[in-house]
């Protein structure tokens, strides 16, 4: 699948503290040929910096999407979560909760918490590509994005 470029491109910020799993989603989006920027931090502080545009984080470009882990050090995917849907600057930034964790308690949070949408980590490449694909379709070809914000 090629995105239609006619459309402009959201910054993707992935928050995963698996090397891994980053590599895998980086690797994905290329099979894919999804080309929005990709911009990878592996805690939750980091994300926060990040999307308030804190330190080295100045002049991030704003996501248009978060793909987030729930385990992380230092502050949680939930707390994350939480923080972001608080802030009204930056609550209507889709969240795609992407963990290895298949709890009901964890699902239940991550909704009560506003996440757009929950998914379990596949352990296969192939699989994890096929959920990748899934999301870049879905959010880059069947959902109308909020505008991104300056």
């Amino acid at each position: 699948m090629v995105i239609d470029m006619s459309r402009s491109l959201v910054d993707i910020l992935l928050v995963e503290d698996s090397p891994s799993d980053a590599m895998m989603t980086r690797e994905a989006l290329l099979e894919y040929r999804v080309l929005n920027p990709l911009h990878v931090v592996e805690d939750g502080v980091a994300a926060m910096r990040y999307l308030k545009q804190r330190g080295p984080n100045g002049s991030a470009h704003r996501p248009g999407l978060i793909i987030l882990d729930l385990n992380l050090p230092k502050m949680s995917g939930r707390e994350v979560l939480q923080e972001l849907k608080r802030d009204p600057a930056l609550s209507d930034i889709p969240v795609v909760v992407l963990t290895t964790s298949k709890a009901e308690e964890d699902v239940l949070r991550s909704y009560g918490l506003h996440a757009n949408c929950y998914i379990t980590k596949p352990v296969d490449f192939e699989k994890f590509t096929d959920v990748v694909r899934s999301i870049s379709d879905f959010w880059f070809s069947v959902v109308t994005l909020p505008p991104v914000k300056p």
